[in-house]
């Protein structure tokens, strides 16, 4: 008799016990900041001095003192030339100085004129030097003045350890000397594909590829979205599915890596080898999650490397990687904020049956603003990943109408 069926594990369940398991990695690298995009900062970044290092012109102008400007029309002679990054020299009574964006603003000055605001003159007759400058606006106390430290306080925790670089955080980062960073090792992580139903792309031509035999997609997607949350990736390639055959890739596969990645082969068939594989060299969990696609799921442990099973359907699998690999590796990496946001959104389709689990349905942005629906949501149709530009999550239970508000996950949130 066939043992009676676990209940469906909620995600949110299945994603706490899988981050319960996601210490941080051991080990840190030393890196510059040219080449940190991407990376997890191992160390608090503490800014040595403020920004801007003085107060600078936000403009194009004049620097003036307010109370030299009587009214609109006053008339000032030029005493000197200020650009970015020379020192000029403090501003005298009754005068004003040519600023450049980004240039220091010399003592005694208050306020930046623009230069749309101002008008040059020839010197007065008889005088020598810059000229002069017609003040067409009345100036304000502290106008297109950057102050000192605004941005950065000498002291400031700039990036907190745990941050995931992007290119702003890099720009930060430089903007307060730092040519080298302490970021978070990269996870090890082999992938192998099991199914001997399965072929790569080159070796066998469509028009000869044997009855039942597919491409496998999933390799090259998984392997992509992993090199995108920074791992160093060993492709195991495709095992067949033969038990001896999956324990020896498992058993290498452990040997020098943090995490094993599989897809296909977690369900409990007769070819299903990767359950009694795992079993036979570590421990295994297998999951049935109430998620819709993407039900099967499996995490274990052999030796120090984690185990993660998804499910061999392409888009099953490409789901259950963006909601639980990725939050799991990032943590590895030592980030603490890996929930994808999500926001509202109005649905511009019905989904009038609803499932007994939490779907993902892959949807687009339309040029009215609203959410769009692909027409096949099967598991297999990974189309529907490549045209949408994210996913409704909708409810267990939950149908849709159209107008009515939904939650949407954008890919750029799942696969970055």
């Amino acid at each position: 008799m066939r043992p009676p069926m676990k209940p469906l594990k909620a995600l949110d369940d299945a994603l706490a016990e899988l981050l319960a398991h996601a210490a941080p990695l051991q080990g840190t690298d030393t890196v510059t900041t040219f080449n940190a995009d991407g990376r997890v900062l191992a160390q608090d970044c503490i800014s040595a001095l403020q920004v801007p290092p003085q107060d600078n012109s936000a403009m194009d102008g004049y620097a003036v003192r307010c109370a030299d400007v009587a009214a609109v029309g006053t008339e000032l002679p030029v005493s000197q030339r200020i650009a970015a990054g020379s020192a000029g020299e403090s501003l005298a009574p009754g005068t004003a100085a040519r600023i450049f964006t980004g240039a220091p603003v010399p003592a005694g000055a208050d306020a930046i004129l623009m230069q749309e605001d101002c008008e040059a003159l020839p010197a007065a007759d008889g005088e020598q030097g810059l000229g002069q400058v017609r003040i067409n606006a009345a100036p304000r106390v502290g106008q297109w003045i950057r102050r000192a430290g605004e941005d950065i306080t000498r002291g400031a925790v700039v990036l907190a350890a745990g941050t995931r670089l992007s290119p702003a955080e890099l720009g930060l980062a430089a903007s307060i000397g730092l040519h080298q960073l302490q970021v978070a090792r990269r996870p090890r992580v082999a992938l192998f594909s099991t199914g001997d139903e399965l072929v790569m792309p080159g070796e066998v031509p469509p028009e000869q590829m044997r009855a039942g035999a597919i491409y496998n997609s999933n390799r090259f997607f998984l392997r992509a979205m992993l090199l995108r949350l920074g791992c160093e990736v060993t492709d195991f390639g495709i095992v067949p599915d033969r038990r001896d055959a999956t324990i020896t890739a498992l058993r290498d596969a452990s040997a020098a890596h943090d995490l094993i990645l599989t897809s296909g082969g977690v369900s409990v068939g007769e070819e299903d080898h990767i359950k009694p594989a795992v079993e036979t060299l570590g421990t295994l969990d297998l999951w049935q999650i109430a998620m819709k696609p993407g039900k099967p799921f499996a995490y274990g442990r052999i030796g120090a490397a984690h185990f993660m099973g998804l499910p061999g359907n392409p888009v099953s699998s490409f789901l259950t990687f963006a909601l639980l690999v990725r939050p799991f590796v990032l943590r590895l990496q030592g980030v603490q904020d890996v929930a994808p946001q999500s926001i509202a959104a109005a649905a511009h389709f019905a989904w009038p049956k609803a499932d007994k689990r939490r779907e993902f349905l892959r949807v687009r942005h339309n040029a009215a603003g609203g959410l769009d629906l692909f027409g096949n949501q099967s598991s297999g149709v990974l189309t529907s990943a490549a045209w949408g530009d994210g996913v409704v999550d909708n409810p267990a239970g939950q149908t849709i109408a159209v107008g009515d508000t939904v939650q949407y996950i954008a890919f750029s949130e799942l696969l970055a």
